[in-house]
């Protein structure tokens, strides 16, 4: 049987539940903008968020369309003996068409708020393999729920699993950025959670939004254009909050071994890729099959390079390249990173080091960012004993920044 595609209209208001979506961070919007959206595309009396507790293994209404709302919030659904426990444990969606008379309905809520349920429709929300809860849509208000609503519902909860995730982490960024002064552990798990925690559901944003750019029209691919670039400036913003907190801490570790350096540059490489391909832009490499050692810290080295390629990717053109490339050299090897984007002037070729520089006035800045990553490439280099800088003929002829690193030491 052919998958069951949403029509035109539906799918123009997915893409705008996206866009609103990406613009939002406060946690109680999002739910109430999740559960409206739900109730409205599938013509149902109302929808649920259920999410799950791991510390006591059950679930919770998070938030509902329904009039009983803040009683629902006080109750808990078990896992076993419920119709949403049930999806939840099996990783699939379910019906219930006689929603009351079914022995898999938890009818407890029901009872508690004096409400009929008639018909059920309950998908898992999940990222990736890992499920966060389930979410319901109650009593259709003509007819029973099909495999339009349930693919519906789907593409929702998808979205709204990404959607809460990341203003849960959010705001668990923001405390333990108030905090990370006080308590080297914080900053520690500030780290975590910003550079690990955070990119993958960016990540499945950029990739759908791309996705959708490329197949859809008209309007449609517009809203796909706004959802792009709302990612897109929330993923450089997670960066910059990354290497801030990077910045200020004091007493960084480098565990350094010999490594090749082509290694390392594509370990940062497959850390961006999904950035340029946002932007349709080719990462091409020049460098020699044989391994250029170097003596470093391979995670630090990395995010430094990680750095430099996104500053790449920001100030270049869509569709264009950008060369990667190492090769040996007397005591160690060198890697640079040549792009095709706006250049620098000459007068700020050392300037763009500085904390929240950019090569262009703050005033009317295009790229956003806060201009912290080449510092903190310099500053991760520098303290292994390599060096970096920028080299560029001014203003539109691109810029290549080189990475000199250490071989081993004699």
């Amino acid at each position: 049987m052919a998958p069951t595609i949403p029509t035109p209209e539906q799918m123009q208001r997915l893409v705008s539940l996206s866009v609103q979506l990406n613009s939002t961070l406060n946690l109680d919007d999002l739910l109430q903008l999740i559960i409206r959206t739900a109730a409205e595309l599938l013509h149902c009396e109302a929808a649920s968020i259920l999410l799950y507790d791991e510390k006591q293994p059950h679930l919770f209404f998070a938030a509902t369309s329904d009039s009983n709302a803040e009683q629902l919030k006080q109750m808990d659904v078990p896992i076993e003996g419920s119709v949403a426990g049930t999806v939840f444990r099996t990783n699939r969606p379910m019906f219930l068409t006689r929603a009351g008379q079914d022995p898999r309905h938890y009818d407890a809520v029901s009872r508690k708020i004096g409400a009929q349920v008639r018909s059920l429709l309950a998908v898992p929300m999940r990222i990736h393999e890992q499920l966060t809860g389930v979410l319901e849509a109650l009593n259709k208000t003509e007819g029973d729920f099909d495999e339009e609503d349930q693919a519906i519902l789907e593409v929702i909860a998808s979205h709204a699993a990404v959607a809460i995730n990341n203003a849960r982490l959010v705001q668990q960024l923001q405390v333990a950025l108030h905090k990370a002064h006080d308590a080297d552990q914080m900053k520690s798990d500030f780290l975590s959670l910003a550079s690990h925690e955070l990119r993958t559901p960016l990540g499945i944003i950029i990739g759908y939004a791309t996705f959708l750019r490329e197949d859809a029209q008209g309007e449609l691919s517009e809203h796909a254009e706004q959802v792009l670039n709302s990612a897109l400036k929330m993923r450089a913003l997670v960066e910059d909050m990354t290497n801030l907190t990077l910045l200020k801490m004091d007493g960084l570790i480098f565990k350094a071994k010999i490594v090749s350096a082509q290694s390392i540059l594509e370990s940062a490489a497959s850390d961006t890729q999904i950035l340029a391909n946002a932007k349709a832009q080719r990462l091409v490499y020049d460098m020699p099959e044989s391994p250029v050692p170097v003596n470093v810290d391979t995670e630090k080295t990395a995010s430094a390079l990680v750095n430099i390629l996104n500053n790449a990717i920001r100030f270049s053109p869509a569709g264009g390249q950008i060369i990667l490339g190492a090769r040996a050299e007397e005591n160690g090897g060198l890697i640079w990173v040549q792009d095709n984007g706006i250049g620098i002037e000459a007068d700020q070729l050392d300037n763009i080091f500085r904390e929240f520089k950019q090569g262009e006035p703050p005033l009317t800045r295009r790229y956003g960012g806060l201009g912290l990553g080449l510092t903190i490439a310099r500053g991760l280099i520098t303290s292994q004993g390599g060096r970096v800088w920028a080299e560029s003929a001014g203003p539109g002829a691109g810029a290549t920044f080189k990475v000199f690193l250490p071989g081993a030491p004699t």
